[in-house]
């Protein structure tokens, strides 16, 4: 095989790649079997509707994905069967800015709730007798 065969083959433009290689290869998620379970959990949908993980997908269709707290709304802006760096990855598809703005405003909810929620103190010597009263019965 030379090298300009080996070119020829390689430069092969995608019209159509299975949905969860593409989400693999635009790293959404670290294995092409997390992706799928993603798919078949009704986390991915293509279209506004559920897909399967051997649905092919186009340049232009919109997919909706929710990771984690997130939801993201993304165009397809090309198509890879590999998975390439990060950079080269983030080329692959575009996120609407609509979707941009509630994921921040979410992310901003999410910040302002206290991570640590107080707990409730030591009953005082007042409130203990109160406690045992209540349990004892007594009506006094």
């Amino acid at each position: 095989m030379t090298a300009s065969s080996k070119s020829r083959s390689g430069s092969k433009q995608l019209t159509r790649v299975r949905l969860d290689k593409w989400l693999w290869a635009a790293r959404f998620y670290k294995t092409r079997a997390i992706a799928k379970q993603a798919i078949e959990g009704g986390k991915v949908h293509c279209e506004g509707a559920r897909s399967k993980p051997s649905k092919e997908i186009e340049v232009g269709m919109q997919l909706k994905l929710r990771q984690s707290f997130d939801e993201k709304t993304v165009l397809v802006k090309a198509l890879s069967e590999q998975r390439r760096p990060a950079p080269e990855a983030q080329l692959l598809y575009a996120e609407t800015p609509l979707s941009i703005a509630n994921r921040e405003q979410l992310a901003e909810q999410r910040r302002a709730q206290p991570r640590h929620w107080p707990t409730a103190t030591k009953p005082n010597k007042k409130q203990r007798r109160m406690i045992q009263r209540f349990k004892q019965g007594d009506s006094s």
